[in-house]
């Protein structure tokens, strides 16, 4: 299954591709993360390793691959999102003023839950859009706020970066 979302940021490529590509801050914009982390040393690029724990829709924890890098205009990365195998890929392009940043993700299931995944995309879909509302308001807006999962009262709660 496939999913595509564009929405447009308004900060430069540069800021944005800064913010995204610093994978540890998933879990401001992704209310299903609660943290992400590197796995090795070296610089943020082609080939760095990151795990996180996912809490939504069960608790998990995930490992992916950054298989694309190219500054300010592309990032993408491969590993096991949930119940899914996941290719993740986000473009920017833009102005020193705005951003429209597209992603795209392609979601691989086997077995039964191949049965499922019909069932399923409506939610992955509107979580995915959410998520990216999310991070649209933590780059425009300043102080960090940590999205709480649907269903919960409250709304954001603040965090330190």
């Amino acid at each position: 299954m496939q999913l595509r979302n564009v929405v447009t940021i308004n900060r430069s490529p540069a800021q944005v591709f800064a913010f995204l590509t610093h994978f540890e801050n998933l879990p401001l914009w992704n209310y299903a993360i609660t943290e992400t982390r590197r796995v090795g040393s070296g610089l943020v690029g082609l080939g760095a390793r990151y795990s996180q724990t996912r809490t939504i829709p069960r608790p998990a924890t995930e490992s992916f691959e950054v298989i694309e890098f190219d500054p300010d205009r592309s990032v993408a990365i491969r590993g096991t999102l949930g119940a899914f195998e996941a290719l993740s890929r986000y473009q920017l392009r833009g102005s020193a003023d705005a951003t429209v940043l597209t992603s795209t993700m392609h979601l691989e299931s086997s077995g039964l839950l191949r049965l499922a995944d019909s069932l399923a995309m409506p939610r992955i879909r509107a979580a995915v859009a959410d998520n990216l509302q999310q991070l649209k308001a933590q780059l425009e807006a300043g102080p960090a706020t940590r999205p709480r999962p649907p269903g919960q009262a409250g709304g954001h709660r603040p965090v330190r970066p």
